[in-house]
């Protein structure tokens, strides 16, 4: 590999689905949802093979930053990145980007999100290796295609098109996007998954930080030039009052939208390369549904972090530690204690969680968020 590899984490998300144990201060990816260990020290951790600390880079809000700080203490506190306010993923990239074109000139970047569950570490690894490999070219962005195990309308997918052929001696099966498609409706993602060409979008990206901010000029200028206006400012005192100031200017869009997609409809001057992402499994634990269907051993298991009781109840998620846990009766129910708040839900319902967190903030009721 020609160029250094570091790896980007995006931290800063709120985990609204996650609440009553999610908050602004300790978002999911800060908190032990699978496991003992946080999600956020999980990542680290599982990528710590391939990236030592010193290459490591952090992008976070205001309100997580010590707590990111106090999980991550081998990470550099100046590669503890923090957003004045949440601009979507493209502008949170291209922070990290501008730090390291600072820091370092050019580096091949694994962008990777904080909160996902890898469970076949060692195959994963061995994949982010080829990903890095293929995005030492200066003309490729690179993005994990999880290969799909059921029609889940839940996630956006990504349709391959031919061969991408070798870079730099490596030849790992991978292949041009021929397009994005949005969360499809059932009947789609059964078609999809049958014809064995499309993989889900796992928010996973590699390239090289150069090829990566070329493109944002491309296709989002506004930012590009906002952030390469302060990039001066790095490590002054006047670099945080300066990227106040700016960052609320940011267009708020995800890299998807903002430069992934169009640079795969256009004579852009890069390829862009979906590399299948086989049998690492991979989840996004996206709700409290998802935690129990990760967790169960069988189908209809009761799943609990702390003492149960159970009489004819299957299929119920119970996070309770503190406390037994008496069930009679039910069946397919989501129960989340914390000493503040009790969220009771059918797991069925679980992805509306967010949507109290929205009523709380109707009622202004802060202290529960």
């Amino acid at each position: 590999m020609k160029l250094p590899a570091h790896a980007v984490i995006l931290a800063g998300g709120r985990g609204t689905r996650f609440w009553p144990r999610s908050r602004t201060r300790t978002p999911k990816q800060l908190l032990n949802i699978v496991g003992t260990e946080t999600m956020i020290g999980q990542t680290l951790r599982r990528i710590a093979p391939l990236f030592p600390a010193s290459r490591v880079w952090v992008v976070t809000q205001a309100e997580q930053a010590e707590a990111v700080l106090r999980q991550l203490p081998n990470v550099p506190r100046e590669h503890v990145l923090v957003e004045p306010e949440g601009r979507n993923t493209a502008a949170a990239i291209a922070l990290a980007s501008v730090h390291l074109r600072r820091e370092c000139g050019d580096a091949v970047t694994a962008v990777l999100p904080a909160d996902h569950v890898i469970a076949r570490e060692t195959r994963y690894r061995a994949l982010a290796r080829q990903a890095l490999r293929l995005a030492d070219a200066p003309d490729a962005l690179v993005i994990l295609g999880i290969e799909p195990s059921r029609p889940e309308t839940g996630y956006g997918y990504i349709e391959r098109g031919e061969a991408a052929g070798a870079c730099h001696g490596a030849s790992p099966e991978a292949y041009r996007v021929r397009r994005f498609t949005e969360k499809p409706v059932l009947r789609l993602a059964r078609r999809y998954v049958a014809s064995r060409r499309y993989f889900w979008n796992a928010g996973m990206f590699f390239w090289r930080a150069s090829t990566f901010l070329a493109q944002l000029d491309r296709f989002l200028p506004a930012t590009a030039r906002t952030l390469g206006g302060i990039e001066n400012a790095i490590g002054g005192t006047g670099y945080a009052a300066r990227l106040r100031r700016a960052y609320g200017r940011l267009e708020n869009i995800s890299v998807d939208y903002a430069v992934l997609e169009p640079a795969s409809r256009v004579k852009s001057g890069v390829r862009v390369i979906v590399a299948p992402a086989k049998d690492i499994g991979w989840s996004d634990i996206g709700s409290w549904a998802a935690v129990y269907e990760l967790l169960a051993e069988r189908a209809g298991a009761n799943v609990s972090a702390g003492e149960t009781a159970t009489i004819d109840a299957e299929g119920n998620y119970f996070w309770a530690p503190e406390k037994m846990v008496a069930a009679i009766g039910v069946r397919d129910l989501v129960l989340v204690e914390t000493p503040d708040a009790l969220l009771v839900c059918p797991r069925e319902r679980a992805q509306d969680v967010g949507r109290i967190v929205k009523e709380l903030e109707r009622r202004k009721l802060r202290r529960l968020l």
